[in-house]
């Protein structure tokens, strides 16, 4: 579950990214809520995420500021960590 100092989760996803579906799913079954952002229907998006990490790679996760690019769910349990 989403730690109360969260304010803000925002996933930035390639809709056929298997590691994009992995994210998703892991946030699912958690019951945090986020926000997805499709790069590839979303030129806005895209560039923000290109502008955030320097790379063009999926997923990444925003939380609060803090960036994590392109990883499979065991990097994002790692991550999360710091926010429980």
């Amino acid at each position: 579950m989403a730690a109360p100092k969260i304010k803000s989760v925002r996933l930035f996803i390639k809709p056929y990214c298997g590691w994009c579906i992995q994210a998703m799913q892991w946030l699912d079954d958690r019951n945090i809520p986020y926000q997805k952002l499709d790069v590839i229907a979303d030129g806005a998006a895209d560039q923000e995420m290109r502008q955030l990490t320097g790379q063009s790679m999926a997923p990444v996760i925003d939380v609060d500021g803090h960036i994590l690019a392109d990883f499979g769910v065991e990097q994002l349990a790692e991550f999360w960590k710091q926010f429980e």
